[in-house]
């Protein structure tokens, strides 16, 4: 769109980065059909690069950059006067903006801002700008999404010279919206996928312990490292399992979860009973190797490290150990269960190796892979067990992207 290029090129957009960042995608979206996804979260996620939960009564980034663009619009405009054959205009406490056609003038509202010092949303998101004045011609949209244009008194024949371009543009986007309500159910459903995920771990108990697992150096081992257990006094964890942890931390604390970190060589099952347990690494962790045991996918013998099928047991999984074990391919189950020896639930986050238990949490940190996810899954995806097998990539120690294997829920 030309006179988006021209805002964004304008000395009021073209020295900063969130400002033509926001814009851009908010009028990208609105003609593209996907208006009605133009909400705070979601704008702090795909524009600001915000994880899906958080706090935006804290990370007000939205709604502070939201009121500098409509204040930098109504300085644009106002500097050009009547030069534009399309006005974009962004209304106090809405995410969505209009599209103004011809000459329609600025509102006399418009006039009334501090055009120097702005207007700031408050804490609903709502800026004071005094932006919409329907008294003197302004844009709604109305019930059934249109953008019905108000136009004053005096400019009647101008409005009524204008309808068939109008009504074409509306023609254009309903058929935009129209194509594009498939992919739309779509992306509301992969934005909610990874908060469905946790919310049965959250839901009774807002204390998770994360339980880890840890080694000791073992150069006989192809993976060079060897489980430490209690007796153990300096235990080591990898950068890849420190990280997982940190990631699954981070993410339950902004959800309003409070943690506490465990050992697994140290930790009873006394403590385990008491919250819900997100058990991270494999074989380097004692609980994940005992409580999933029962399930379908589990580990076999560490002396065959292997991802084990019950109901399939010709199908199993293992790292190719022709290979140097920077570059081998790792597998992980990542389970979300509700677990008869802890009487709670219960995620587990664990690889065959260290790269797979940190893909297994990067897995269920992501709104894409959790909704690949849940649509393997079905129905029932939010309370029922749930249990998949990943490979991961790797090359030269660092971790690539996952892919789901398998899948068993019940």
């Amino acid at each position: 769109m030309r006179e988006l290029a021209e805002i964004l090129s304008s000395p009021h957009f073209c020295n900063s980065k969130r400002y033509p960042a926001l814009l851009q995608y908010i009028v990208e979206n609105t003609l593209a059909g996907k208006s009605e996804f133009l909400k705070e979260r979601t704008l702090g996620v795909e524009v600001f690069d915000r994880q899906p939960t958080y706090d935006t009564n804290a990370d007000t980034v939205v709604r502070y950059t939201a009121g500098e663009v409509r204040k930098r619009l109504l300085l644009y405009y106002s500097e050009r006067g009547h030069d534009s054959g399309i006005r974009i205009s962004l209304s106090a406490g809405s995410y969505i903006p209009e599209f103004f056609q011809g000459h329609q003038e600025l509102d006399e509202a418009d006039s009334d801002v501090d055009l120097q010092g702005g207007s700031l949303p408050d804490a609903e998101g709502v800026a004071h700008d005094g932006l919409a004045s329907h008294e003197h011609g302004s844009a709604a949209p109305s019930a059934s999404g249109e953008i019905v244009h108000a136009a004053p008194a005096a400019a009647g024949e101008r409005s009524r010279s204008r309808r068939p371009l109008a009504l074409a543009l509306i023609a254009i986007l309903l058929i935009v919206l129209a194509a594009g309500a498939w992919w739309r159910y779509h992306a509301v459903s992969s934005q909610n996928a990874v908060s469905v995920f946790w919310a049965p771990v959250l839901q009774n108990q807002r204390t998770v312990m994360i339980c880890t697992g840890s080694v000791v150096f073992d150069q006989k081992k192809y993976s060079g490292v060897v489980t430490a257990n209690k007796d153990i006094e300096y235990p080591f964890l990898s950068l890849q399992t420190a990280f997982a942890t940190a990631q699954i931390s981070g993410m339950l604390e902004r959800a309003g979860a409070a943690i506490q970190l465990a050992s697994a060589a140290s930790t009873p099952l006394t403590e385990l009973r008491e919250h819900s347990v997100t058990l991270v690494g494999g074989y380097n962790n004692l609980w994940t190797i005992r409580l999933l045991q029962p399930l379908r996918y589990h580990f076999g013998p560490d002396t065959d490290p292997t991802i084990v099928d019950s109901m399939q047991p010709q199908s199993r999984w293992r790292r190719d150990q022709s290979l140097p074990y920077s570059s081998a391919d790792d597998y992980a189950i990542v389970a979300r269960y509700r677990d008869a020896t802890t009487d709670g639930w219960v995620v587990a986050l664990a690889g065959l190796g260290r790269n797979g238990t940190e893909a297994a949490a990067q897995f269920v940190s992501s709104p894409h892979y959790m909704q690949l996810l849940r649509d393997q899954a079905g129905s029932g995806f939010s309370n029922r067990n749930i249990e998949a097998v990943l490979k991961v990539s790797v090359i030269d120690g660092k971790t690539g992207a996952p892919s789901i294997l398998a899948v068993h829920t019940w």
